[in-house]
């Protein structure tokens, strides 16, 4: 007599992987567009920037979020009067993120640590990307025509991540400055998403030019057009140049957009550009049927 050699039962382990697989694909298929707003090194406004344009995208009518990846160092709730918020509570598809407005809801770390100010968080990789993961399947995003990440600088644990488990229509968007230091560490994020099969959706020059709060006119501090150049040199997309304008440090302290504040300024007509490409990934919800 012979015995079928049964499968071995599955781990609770790999069960909870499985599950967890299913919850994070039921999730990505509600978010149409995904933009990862990635930098090569730090300070070059690469927060301010996804800011400005999640709530450039959400005043055109759109659903959009915004997702801050950074877990040691997350920048998004000051910059949109957040601080001190926290998630309004659980339901049945997971965390309920924070509204910033009637199209525009808001995940960050900050929302889930108890002591915002004084609680330092000393993880690994592997918590991490636990985490980051929880922020896409265990957030109830709802509908989203645009889920625009706010990763930290370089090619770490964080940005690994999200671009691993990134929907299907997942995009980068590079910001950089004219100087080339900054250049040189954003070919290192263009060859990071190139070794992971991201797309690049373009590159945008921030800091390109000041704005003079006095005339008006824009004038150049540093060189310009190093993004430009970059985007030509790789065959990618130039998104635009955004000016520097002093009113910006001075609103982003304030927690409030720049683009709502100020929406006749030359940066806001940068970002206007910007967001014209971007739109037409995802067209107004009643030109759809």
């Amino acid at each position: 007599m012979t015995y079928e050699k049964r499968k071995p039962a599955l781990s609770k382990e790999e069960i909870d992987e499985l599950r967890d697989d299913l919850i994070l694909a039921d999730s990505l298929t509600r978010i149409e567009n995904t933009l990862m707003i990635l930098s090569g090194k730090g300070g070059v406004g690469k927060s301010t920037v996804a800011v400005n344009l999640a709530t450039a995208l959400a005043a055109s009518d759109r659903e959009v979020g915004l997702l801050d990846i950074d877990i040691h160092g997350p920048s998004v709730p000051m910059l949109l009067k957040l601080e001190g918020a926290q998630i309004p509570g659980v339901n049945e598809r997971g965390m309920v993120p924070v509204r910033y407005n009637d199209h525009l809801k808001v995940m960050s770390m900050e929302f889930v640590v108890k002591d915002q100010t004084h609680e330092a968080v000393i993880w690994r990789g592997p918590m991490k990307h636990r985490m980051i993961r929880q922020f896409i399947a265990e957030v109830d995003w709802g509908d989203l025509d645009f889920l625009i990440v706010d990763a930290p600088p370089g090619t770490g644990d964080e940005p690994l991540s999200i671009c691993q488990m990134a929907p299907p229509r997942s995009q980068a968007v590079i910001v950089t400055t004219p100087q080339k230091v900054a250049l040189k560490d954003v070919r290192k994020s263009i060859r990071f998403c190139k070794s992971l099969g991201m797309p690049v959706f373009g590159i945008i020059e921030n800091m390109s030019g000041f704005v003079c709060p006095e005339c008006g006119a824009t004038h150049q501090l540093f060189d310009s057009g190093g993004g430009e150049r970059l985007a030509l040199e790789t065959g990618f997309r130039f998104l635009g140049r955004i000016p520097i304008d002093p009113r910006l440090v001075v609103t982003s302290d304030e927690g409030k957009p720049f683009v709502l504040e100020y929406p006749s300024s030359p940066t806001t007509d940068a970002f206007d550009k910007i967001i014209g490409p971007i739109l037409d990934l995802s067209p107004p919800r009643l030109k759809r049927h």
